[in-house]
């Protein structure tokens, strides 16, 4: 077993006003893209489609096995979205992404990444341990799946959305998984809703 750091810079944008967390990303072999949720089976990227766009296919290449990454990456920043994860270092015990196959070696400081994003209003967790790991370093205890908890930090108002896992794994729907979202995105009002 061999420790792996986070293969990702964080993506703040400049006045982003959502921070998306998961967990950790996939072993590279399971990348169709370098940049966050690569494994293309899984569908944040599906779901984000559905929420701004009503279409499921929006981010896919042509070739139907990627992402757009240029437009993707252009759109979140238009929005306000950030992006990371909730570990910088981690185990694969089994070798899998399975959230329950990692080994925390190190988890972000998420409050200094909040200090980054000074216009923040809300954090998405999408998964359990995601969810898990930042309701513990924010001493607040965890929503069910579409709630939320409030927490202050530093003088403002942040709330934690506890999302369904995007992952394939997940027993639901991607559209039903967008309408828990859908929510989210129309809580921080992004220009396109």
């Amino acid at each position: 077993m061999t420790e792996e750091s986070h293969p990702f810079e964080p993506f703040l944008p400049d006045g982003a006003r959502l921070l998306m967390l998961g967990t950790f990303p996939p072993a590279e072999k399971r990348w169709s893209m370098k940049f966050y949720y690569p494994n293309f089976t899984n569908d944040m990227w599906r779901i984000v489609g559905l929420c701004f766009f009503g279409d499921k296919q929006h981010f896919i290449a042509e070739d139907g096995k990627h992402y757009r990454l240029p437009e993707l990456k252009q759109f979140l920043a238009e929005q306000g979205i950030a992006l990371y994860d909730t570990c910088t270092r981690i185990v694969r015990t089994t070798g899998t992404a399975s959230d329950k196959d990692l080994q925390v070696v190190e988890q972000t400081d998420l409050q200094a990444m909040l200090r980054q994003l000074p216009r923040c209003e809300a954090i998405v967790t999408a998964g359990q341990l995601a969810t898990t790991l930042c309701c513990q370093q924010f001493l607040v205890s965890e929503p069910k799946v579409g709630q939320h908890v409030g927490v202050s930090f530093e003088g403002r108002e942040i709330s934690i959305y506890r999302m369904p896992s995007s992952s394939r794994a997940y027993p639901m729907a991607v559209e039903k998984k967008a309408e828990y979202y859908q929510r989210v995105f129309e809580t921080i009002k992004p220009k396109y809703l």
